[in-house]
This record gives C-alpha cells, sequence and structure tokens, in this order.
C-alpha cells in the first residue's frame, strides 16, 4: 500500500503517501487510497488530520506513465479519471478537521493542489515549487480553484504560464505555505500542539464559518448568518465550557484530554 493512516493517542491522524521509488507521483490507484483513508479519517473523532510524504521529495505530481496511458484513453475516459483527482481534492479540501501538510524537497503539478487544498502548509527552506503543466502542453486545471484561491490570480497568472520553478521564500510570500522550517516534526509539533489547545468542535466550526464566509458578500443575510453562528456556539456545551474556565483561570477539560 502506498498510503497509510494512523491515529495517534493524542486524535491527530498522520497520513502518509510513500512511494519514494517514483518521487511520490501519484496515479489512479495512489488517488483511489488518498481518496479512501482521507473519507474515513473525515468520519473518525480525531483532531486534525497532517499529510506528509516518505523520501526526499514531497510529489512530482502526477505519475508520468500514468498520464501516458491517459493519453491512449478517449475524452470520456480521460473526464471520468479527471473526476477521480478533482474527488481528491474536494474531499481534503472539505475534510472537516483541520489538515497540517508538511513539505519536502520539490513538489510539482498536481502536488500544489494538495498543497493548497490543506489548511497550513510548512515547507523546508530547500523546496522547489512548480505549476509545470504547460511545458508538457497540459493545464492545471483540476487544482486551478484550489491554487488560485491560496496564491490569487495574479500570482496564477504568472505560473500557470511560465511553469517557473519558483522556493520556498517565494510560495510563503504568495500564500502557497504558512511557514518555513528547517525541521517539519518540530512545524508539525507546534500547530497539532496549539491546535490541541482549543475547542474541538469550536476548531471546526470555526473551518466551516470560512467556506460559508469567504467570497460572499456582506449583506443583511450573512450578517444574520454569522450572528447566529456565534450565538449557537456560545450555549452549546463546549462554549459554556470554555468561557467558565477562563474566568475560573484553569484549563478547559479539552486541553486535560489532549495531554492523556
Amino acid at each position: 500500500m502506498s498510503v497509510t493512516l494512523t491515529i495517534k493517542k493524542s486524535k491527530v491522524a498522520i497520513l502518509l503517501l510513500s512511494r519514494p521509488e517514483k518521487h511520490n507521483a501519484f496515479n489512479s490507484e495512489v488517488i483511489a487510497e488518498l481518496i479512501k483513508n482521507i473519507e474515513y479519517a473525515s468520519t473518525l473523532d480525531v483532531r486534525a488530520l497532517v499529510f506528509k510524504t516518505e523520501g526526499k521529495h514531497f510529489s512530482a505530481g502526477a505519475d508520468l506513465a500514468w498520464m501516458k496511458s491517459m493519453a491512449d484513453n478517449n475524452y470520456e475516459e480521460n473526464v471520468a479519471d479527471s473526476m477521480e483527482l478533482a474527488r481528491l481534492m474536494n474531499v481534503l479540501a472539505n475534510c472537516p478537521h483541520p489538515t497540517v501538510c508538511l513539505v519536502q524537497g520539490a513538489a510539482f503539478g498536481g502536488a500544489l493542489g494538495l498543497i493548497a487544498c490543506c489548511d497550513i502548509a510548512v515547507a523546508t527552506p530547500d523546496a522547489k515549487f512548480c505549476l509545470s503543466e504547460v511545458k508538457l502542453g497540459l493545464i492545471p486545471a483540476v487544482i486551478s480553484p484550489y491554487v488560485i484561491r491560496a496564491i490569487g490570480e495574479r500570482h496564477a497568472r504568472r505560473y500557470f504560464l511560465t511553469a517557473e520553478v519558483f522556493d520556498s521564500e517565494q510560495a510563503l510570500s504568495m500564500g502557497l505555505l504558512h511557514a518555513i522550517s528547517e525541521d517539519l516534526s518540530l512545524s508539525q509539533a507546534h500547530f497539532i500542539d496549539t491546535i490541541l489547545n482549543n475547542g474541538p468542535m469550536a476548531v471546526k466550526s470555526a473551518k466551516s464559518l470560512i467556506n460559508e464566509v469567504a467570497g460572499f458578500a456582506i449583506d443583511d443575510s450573512l450578517i444574520r448568518h454569522t450572528a447566529k453562528r456565534i450565538a449557537e456556539i456560545r450555549v452549546s456545551a463546549e462554549g459554556q465550557e470554555g468561557l467558565s474556565a477562563f474566568f475560573e483561570k484553569r484549563k478547559p477539560t479539552w486541553q486535560h484530554d489532549a495531554e492523556q
């Protein structure tokens, strides 16, 4: 199996893509495995999902042998195949748990879609990125909604068209990354510990809130919706516990649970 899912005692799920001999490139089998494991993790009582890969490089994107085989298929077969990649991006982007992506080495092509779909992304200083599709006479179509949302239209206009390789500093400045770290394990611990300090339901609600608010006009309907959301969570058991713990100067129960 190229994809494994491990659940830690801390209720953190680790999703590992291990295909280093192919630079973690993905084909139809890998895509199906990733979808299956992300969908399963989404049903579990976990606090976060960490996505990472094994080996020197994060991912070379689509497996070239797989892409060559797809070129021999007809249009309808190519649409069906591409829809599976689109489904992978969708299930990762809409995973209810906070997602943390750790990037090392090269991240090319579709790999940038995986990074953009995660809530938090960290890379090593020597990581390299490239939206390389046009070099092959292709386009980054399926990943485009997520990458453009992450880096913005203006940066997309440059890197979609030029297929230039860019470094971690540029990826950070564009918003593809949130941090650069010499030690991805330390960064993983930092972000996971920070998330575990927060209310589990509040974190999930905050994530869903972003999808409900981002890109929408600030009209009466949206204003009322946000007012309802904060009212609902204030009267929830977790909201009540959080406020009580603050005023009583003690740790909330979810922090005790995370320490066990």
